[in-house]
């Protein structure tokens, strides 16, 4: 993480002043805690708030025995009004440290996520994308009176409703799922097993703890190697371990001193992912753009080549300023392509070839050979 954290801060991407934040747990009112980092600052904000689940008495099985359910001190408001004036003041408290291109993550159940997004638009904030997270087990209605809840939703928001330069690794997400669009419906089970967090008694830590594979696609969506993730509502950690784990970077804000403890042992133990397998698909728009002289600056076609096209119909030869003839006309490679096919434009890089072993190939390979050789100087 110490490399990532400095090729940020050269890259002017990590708020010199945030470094002493970043991956450490802070204790305390998330508000206030976020009122010591420095505004515009945080790449990304994922949050999973108290639900106000509203739970009267005990909810029991159908043998009578006890669910262990949310009954904690910290899902407790005395009203409506009160949830929404403390979901107003952590949601600015967001809002004031990220970044004018960064995005926020909230995830909530029926009981409040409509409030919150309420408050989100109100605030200022962009919706994006509304995510139904799919519970491939969910928790049965034990009474029998309601549908089984087998959902919770996540809304994805930007800072502002003309924010530009989000990040969100389309190609990534369409390449996790099979080379099709990633859609808006995530099926996941709940948290169990060995990644359940258990005390000396075998009791859960935390009765709301989520999925590493959750928050793996939602850091994989928007953020990047080095990136900064706050979580306001730290709980026992589950942002902070995928963050570890993806070379990501977080802050962990969490009042309760029990979660904060299982939080730091479990993120003590957690291996980063290889810095050379962090990398993810991308598409040719989010690449650095190359001219095609720079090709020629740098040996990789030379002034006198013959280009042509795929079946070999139309030909050009490569001029000293990187223009191409193709018998009186000249121009760029996009130019000479729209004009030997007589049509209004062309993309000169898939159009154009050159020979290699025998075989025809598009200059847009050389174009991904002078941007390897670039990335690794």
């Amino acid at each position: 993480m110490r490399s990532l954290a400095k090729a940020k801060t050269a890259a002017g991407g990590l708020h010199p002043e945030l470094i002493p934040h970043i991956d450490k747990i802070h204790v305390g009112d998330c508000v206030a805690e976020m009122a010591k980092l420095p505004e515009k600052s945080v790449d990304l904000v994922f949050a999973d708030p108290p639900y106000y689940l509203q739970l009267d008495g005990a909810l029991h099985r159908p043998d009578n025995s006890r669910v262990d359910a949310v009954d904690d001190d910290w899902d407790k408001f005395s009203s409506f009004e009160h949830y929404d004036a403390f979901t107003r003041a952590w949601l600015l408290a967001c809002r004031r440290v990220l970044k004018p291109n960064g995005t926020l993550w909230v995830i909530g159940s029926y009981h409040n996520i409509f409030r919150v997004g309420a408050t989100l638009q109100d605030l200022g904030f962009w919706m994006l994308n509304d995510i139904i997270w799919r519970k491939s087990n969910p928790m049965p209605n034990f009474r029998g009176k309601r549908f089984t809840n087998a959902h919770e939703t996540l809304i994805w928001a930007s800072r502002d409703a003309d924010a530009k330069g989000y990040t969100f690794n389309y190609e990534a997400m369409k390449e996790l799922n099979d080379g099709v669009q990633m859609r808006s419906d995530w099926l996941f089970p709940l948290c169990t097993g060995g990644e359940r967090l258990k005390d000396e008694a075998g009791d859960k830590v935390h009765p709301t703890q989520k999925p590493e594979s959750l928050l793996a696609r939602v850091l994989l969506a928007s953020s990047r190697p080095g990136d900064v993730v706050l979580d306001p509502f730290f709980g026992t950690g589950t942002t902070g371990a995928v963050a570890k784990k993806l070379g990501r970077h977080f802050i962990g804000l969490e009042r309760e001193h029990t979660y904060a403890d299982a939080a730091n042992a479990r993120i003590a133990a957690i291996e980063p992912v290889p810095e050379a397998a962090l990398e993810m698909a991308t598409s040719k728009r989010a690449e650095p753009r190359v001219a095609f002289g720079a090709l020629i600056e740098n040996g990789l076609v030379t002034p006198g080549m013959t280009l042509s096209d795929a079946k070999g119909r139309h030909q050009a030869t490569v001029r000293v300023d990187g223009t191409l003839d193709t018998g009186g006309f000249s121009g760029s490679i996009h130019k000479t392509g729209a004009h030997v096919q007589g049509l209004e434009a062309c993309n000169g890089w898939t159009f154009w070839h050159y020979e290699q072993a025998g075989k025809k190939l598009p200059i847009d390979e050389l174009r991904s050979v002078f941007r390897a050789q670039a990335k690794a100087a």
